[in-house]
């Protein structure tokens, strides 16, 4: 029998029913090591936590499933289980939001390769600095700093 995971309430809602911005949806999960390496290997067609962890040595069980519910709260995952008794089969595919979120993530990748390649400059513009940031700024950055749920 094939069952979506009730405890997976409406994407892009928090718990409390309200709605999660995409910006910080993005800050979350590209601010992750891991989520960014689980949607990688979603897209190259990977879906069972075997294989994740396989493939991302170092990655515990425990942190696995944090991001991988992380990313279903967020729309960007469907998990879906497989029979009804253990052992269950589990898994994990992108969403067509979660689709349109790789095209993100793949942006970011590219700039990476041209700023690694020296074809785009990784400096901020004049103007642009810590002394040119605002209070309510610099305060948001350093309370998302101290945020270790977001990754």
């Amino acid at each position: 029998m094939v069952q979506n995971d009730p405890s997976v309430g409406t994407p892009h809602e928090s718990t409390d029913g309200s709605s999660i911005p995409v910006t910080s949806m993005v800050e979350s999960v590209i601010g992750c090591k891991w989520s960014v390496r689980l949607l990688q290997l979603c897209a190259e067609g990977y879906s069972r936590p075997s294989a994740f962890l396989r493939a991302c040595p170092g990655l515990s069980a425990k942190v696995m499933n944090e991001r991988l519910r992380k990313m279903i709260r967020f729309g960007i995952l469907h998990r879906t289980v497989f029979g009804e008794k253990p052992p269950v089969k589990v898994e994990y595919r992108l969403t067509p939001f979660g689709l349109r979120f790789m095209r993100i993530i793949e942006e970011v990748r590219r700039l990476q390769e041209a700023v690694d390649q020296g074809e785009v400059q990784n400096e901020a513009p004049k103007g642009i600095g810590k002394e040119h940031q605002s209070p309510n700024e610099e305060g948001r950055r350093v309370a998302r700093s101290r945020d270790t749920s977001l990754c």
